[in-house]
């Protein structure tokens, strides 16, 4: 039976969504979409049960009988080729560290051996979205980031992630690279808003949101912001250009304020000669999604398991 459908599920710090997607339209069968609320720090067991109760339901929309495997976008540390977590030292998902979690949820949800379970970083699996059935899909090479509580970047090239090369940073990825008193991660994420903002303002902030409500009517909090865009694009602007990139695409919470960096952001592309387009995910949280759905294309899947190991 050629089965056209695919279960997508994006592993978040506190939610798992789940989704069917059409593998032949590209498209996510909307009724299908089933977020759940996850204790990150409860027991194995409760996580799985949890995780394997939004991708049951999701499932049950059309039938195990069509559905060709699962795909998941996992936050690293992870084995993605093997399916098993890593995660220790973080105060999440650390009662899961060693166990199997394909063979967890297949399981606890009794599926047949011809369901396969895949697994992807999270990063990627946004930008492989967007290079199949986004904003990059007309792309060869593009480079998608995601600016949140953390800041997520992948390599693309004909829809699949570049991870190694001299081309790319290591691992594929450049949140981990030196910049400034720290690592790229320490300035273009949340925690860089709202350190800024209490320091500006004497006010904490919750999160980018209300650092953006106060940048419409405070010039000086809307500084922070043509900051943040000018330094990421002189940071990205080299390597756009070393890997050739035709397309930059930008998701995450932060993105919904692109109103208030974007330019800034493209005139630091522009003043390290960099002509990489800019667009702003339509998909966003659904690329997630797509991309771990897409997993299960047996010709992206030859293409992209070997990678799997260096992420």
């Amino acid at each position: 039976m050629n089965k056209k459908y695919s279960i997508g599920a994006d592993i978040g710090g506190s939610h798992i969504t789940s989704a069917v997607i059409d593998l032949n339209k590209r498209k996510i069968v909307r009724d299908s979409i089933i977020e759940i609320p996850v204790d990150n720090k409860a027991e194995g067991s409760i996580i799985i049960s949890q995780w394997s109760k939004a991708i049951g339901e999701s499932i049950s929309m059309v039938g195990e009988k069509n559905i060709k495997g699962v795909g998941f976008a996992m936050p690293g540390p992870f084995d993605y080729p093997g399916g098993i977590c890593l995660i220790k030292g973080v105060p999440k998902y650390e009662k899961l560290y060693g166990i199997n979690i394909g063979a967890s949820v297949r399981k606890e949800l009794k599926l047949g051996d011809d369901v396969f379970f895949r697994f992807i970083n999270d990063a990627s699996s946004f930008a492989v979205g967007e290079a199949w059935a986004g904003k990059a899909s007309r792309a060869n090479r593009s480079m998608a980031i995601t600016l949140g509580t953390g800041f997520g970047s992948a390599f693309i090239s004909n829809k699949a992630p570049v991870v190694r090369g001299d081309d790319v940073p290591e691992l594929g990825c450049v949140y981990h690279i030196k910049y400034r008193n720290g690592i790229a991660d320490d300035y273009f994420s949340t925690r860089w808003f709202t350190s800024g903002y209490e320091s500006l303002c004497g006010i904490k902030a919750a999160g980018v949101k209300d650092v953006a409500k106060a940048a419409r009517t405070n010039d000086s909090v809307r500084d922070l912001f043509r900051e943040f865009g000018s330094s990421l694009g002189l940071f990205l602007a080299p390597w756009l250009n070393k890997f050739g990139a035709e397309i930059l695409v930008i998701g995450g919470n932060i993105s919904r304020a692109y109103d208030l960096f974007g330019e800034s952001l493209r005139s630091g592309l522009k003043e390290n000669n960099c002509k990489t387009e800019v667009a702003i995910s339509e998909l966003k949280e659904d690329a997630a999604l797509m991309g771990s759905a897409y997993l299960l294309d047996d010709e992206f899947w030859h293409s992209v398991k070997d990678l799997l190991r260096f992420m």
